[in-house]
């Protein structure tokens, strides 16, 4: 039976891949329907390239993007606003075009810190995201990728961030699915691999490809998520339910 349809909404190329690449992939391998919508560049850009190519890997379809610029990027989409600085019913607005267009059974974003990094853009996104699933009406279960502490710890905060970089992680307690996607993560590598300027710039993708085959697949075989409404504790569940 296929897994629920599921719609990944994120800021940046590269996110889906390294947040949720996992869980894409299974959901896409059991014949569920799967999307992704990225926040930020636009189409001919290199990064679209990349991400169209990430995408086909993990079987997501083509890319929707909504063509607004990198907080940190301009050439990202030259003569658009930046995502972050975009009024932000025009954001939901789009955003809430493609879920109604797709109809997914649940919906994947970034936490409300923005992630590991805390980038302005993830966090918009997050809030965009939120407003939009309201808004449209759907889906009946709304999931932030996100890392607890204890997975911080333990697959090192230097390969997950550079050097000196504050970490936004979550209590353990927080994590309602910790979805085990070690039969996937070469399909996961793959896509984060197709990134391939940010491998070249060093980015995460590129301290990634730096690892031994058997260490790269350590710190990526395990996505985690909190389930948004969700008060905590929450009693680990081994995946996503609408």
């Amino acid at each position: 039976m296929p897994l629920p349809s599921l719609l990944a909404v994120f800021a940046h190329p590269d996110d889906e891949s390294l947040s949720a690449g996992g869980v894409l992939a299974q959901h896409a391998a059991s014949g569920a329907r799967t999307a992704v919508v990225t926040a930020t560049w636009a189409e001919g850009t290199w990064r679209a390239a990349e991400l169209a190519e990430a995408l086909r890997i993990l079987g997501a379809g083509k890319p929707r993007m909504m063509g607004y610029a990198d907080a940190r990027v301009p050439e990202s989409a030259p003569g658009a606003p930046r995502f972050c600085d975009v009024p932000l019913d025009e954001a939901v607005g789009q955003l809430v075009a493609h879920i109604r267009e797709f109809k997914p059974d649940i919906v994947v974003t970034h936490d409300a810190y923005g992630g590991l990094s805390g980038h302005p853009d993830h966090v918009r996104a997050h809030r965009v995201t939120v407003l939009a699933v309201h808004a449209a009406g759907r889906p009946s279960a709304l999931y932030l990728a996100t890392h607890p502490d204890s997975a911080v710890r333990a697959l090192g905060r230097d390969i997950l961030l550079r050097p000196g970089r504050a970490v936004y992680s979550v209590p353990d307690a927080w994590i309602a699915v910790a979805a085990d996607v070690g039969p996937w993560v070469e399909q996961k590598l793959d896509a984060i691999m197709a990134h391939r300027s940010e491998v070249k710039r060093g980015a995460l993708p590129g301290r990634l490809a730096a690892l031994p085959a058997a260490e790269r697949a350590r710190v990526m075989s395990t996505e985690w998520y909190i389930r948004y409404g969700a008060l905590p504790p929450v009693e680990p569940s081994p995946g996503f339910t609408p």
